[in-house]
């Protein structure tokens, strides 16, 4: 079970911290990642963390993005920093196991419910 909080509206160059509670099988698994959809458009990774916290960006939101997790809590974070407009989405946390980790859809099969980001100009 994942489930994500920390959404709200800012302006452009603001910054946001989400949270993903993560029950505790959930949290062991190997990838842990943030997702985001905007509407009309299809979810995209953002990034991810593996259980040895090695982490990866997408492009759009390296340098401004930071992944993390507290093993302790059991929760992933995703600090934004410097936001654009173009941020605006649906953010999702998403866990998946085994094999190398990606910023594919397709390998993750436990989503939490989303928070909206929303960002003014």
């Amino acid at each position: 079970q994942l489930v994500e909080s920390g959404g709200d509206s800012v302006q452009a160059g603001g910054s946001l911290r989400l949270s993903c509670a993560a029950s505790a099988y959930t949290y062991m698994r190997y990838c842990l990642a943030w997702f985001r959809q905007s509407p009309g458009k299809e979810r995209e990774g953002v990034a991810y963390i593996t259980s040895y916290a090695t982490t990866r960006y997408a492009d759009s939101v390296k340098g401004r993005f930071t992944i993390s997790k507290d093993n302790a809590k059991n929760t992933l974070y995703l600090q934004m920093n410097f936001l654009k407009p173009e941020d605006t989405a649906m953010y999702y946390c998403a866990a998946a196991g085994g094999g190398a980790c990606s910023l594919n859809v397709w390998q993750y099969d436990d989503w939490g419910q989303g928070t909206q980001v929303t960002v003014s100009s």
